[in-house]
C-alpha cells in the first residue's frame, strides 16, 4: 500500500510541476517555424496531410472491428 501512495505522490507532483515548465517556455512568443508556415500557407499542408493520416487510422480500426464483429457472430452459430 505504501508504494501505491507513493507513486500517487509522484504522479501528482509531476503534474503540479509540469505546468510550471511549461509557462517558462512560452516567454519567447511564436515559434519561428509556424509563423513561416502560416505565411507560406504550408500549415494547411500540414493540418491536411495529419487529416488524411488520422481519418486513414480511423476507417482502418472500423474495418478491422466490421471483420472482428463478423468473425464473432461466426463463430457464436457454430457453438
Amino acid at each position: 500500500m505504501k508504494a501505491f501512495y507513493k507513486a500517487l505522490f509522484s504522479i501528482i507532483a509531476i503534474t503540479l510541476v509540469s505546468p510550471v515548465a511549461a509557462l517558462a517556455q512560452e516567454a519567447s512568443g511564436q515559434p519561428e517555424m509556424a509563423t513561416g508556415m502560416r505565411s507560406n500557407g504550408l500549415i494547411f499542408v500540414v493540418v491536411g496531410v495529419i487529416v488524411i493520416i488520422l481519418g486513414g487510422l480511423f476507417l482502418f480500426l472500423i474495418r478491422i472491428d466490421r471483420k472482428l464483429n463478423k468473425m464473432e457472430r461466426e463463430i457464436d452459430n457454430k457453438s
